[in-house]
């Protein structure tokens, strides 16, 4: 089983605007209410795909109820902790010209709360399993707080996915994940400058293999994709051809469709992250299996020899 752990979900409201000016009123051209948050986004995107997991994590108050009920329409198991008295955060998104997203800061998570989090972590992972850690942390949650999973989930034969920030990741690194996905800004962060050109681009990653991390596969936007095997060269695989609406999810899916693809081997898990990235950057919401399917086709991967 796949479980995805999301601290800090949120609704996200969607406001779409032909033209947005701060100030004045704006009327928007669309709306739209959608459950977020970066594990549950991969549980949407791996259902969606054929491959079953269960989105963990807290919910709260009504916004909690929503995404829930949204979660179970789309046929996603999910078994999470419920915080009384608190209400899951809103995001708001303003579609213009540009995309501007204004986030909440989300409930306060306690001891008892995180402690609640680890019991049950620990009373449903078995050897096999996966565990998808992603995303930020509310407030009240210390930054080693992945690092603190995976330290209880030590010895179990845990296959662990690490997709945050920096001062999520770096701590969760001596427990030698199996995955983590750093885009060029978060590598930007962890190395105090973002990578000029390929050998630097292979330097970090490489820091971040020997740092703990199995695989390392960087997101590079609309140029696709590089992953760091645990065993045998680099392999690259550029984005397809369309034009991005916007990125909201599309790292997400990219975890997913790795994760799906994995079975198959290396290259075709870095394909169909690729197409599953780009076709929810290409569309609007999370792409379905036929958009994702339909691009990769056109997904090329190549290893990178000499260039290495």
């Amino acid at each position: 089983m796949i479980y995805t752990v999301t601290l800090n979900p949120s609704l996200d409201y969607r406001m779409d605007f032909g033209h947005l000016r701060l100030g004045e009123l704006c009327r928007a051209t669309g709306t739209a209410l959608t459950f977020g948050g970066k594990g549950i986004n991969v549980s949407v995107v791996l259902r969606r795909l054929g491959v079953e997991s269960r989105a963990l994590g807290f919910l709260g108050g009504f916004c909690g109820k929503e995404i829930a009920a949204q979660l179970q329409a789309e046929g996603c198991h999910s078994d999470f902790l419920w915080l009384e008295g608190q209400n899951s955060r809103i995001n708001v998104k303003l579609l213009g010209t540009e995309e501007t997203e204004l986030g909440a800061p989300g409930p306060v998570l306690g001891e008892r709360d995180l402690g609640r989090l680890h019991q049950k972590l620990c009373s449903l992972l078995r050897e096999g399993d996966a565990l998808v850690l992603s995303g930020s942390a509310p407030r009240g949650v210390p930054p080693d707080v992945y690092g603190e999973i995976l330290r209880r989930l030590a010895g179990r034969g845990i296959a662990a996915v690490v997709d945050a920030g920096r001062d999520l990741l770096l701590p969760a690194l001596e427990h030698r994940p199996l995955l983590i996905k750093p885009n060029l800004c978060e590598l930007g962060e962890i190395f105090g400058a973002p990578p000029e050109g390929l050998p630097q681009l292979l330097g970090y990653a490489r820091q971040l293999h020997r740092r703990g991390a199995q695989n390392v596969l960087v997101s590079l936007g609309a140029q696709g994709a590089l992953l760091l095997p645990r065993q045998g060269n680099p392999l690259y695989a550029a984005a397809p051809p369309g034009k991005a609406g916007g990125t909201t999810g599309a790292g997400d899916s990219m975890v997913a469709g790795f994760l799906a693809g994995l079975p198959q081997g290396m290259r075709h898990a870095l394909a169909l992250g690729v197409a599953a990235g780009s076709a929810t950057a290409f569309g609007e919401g999370l792409a379905g299996p036929a958009q994702i399917a339909a691009l990769l086709a056109k997904v090329t991967v190549r290893e990178l020899d000499g260039e290495a």
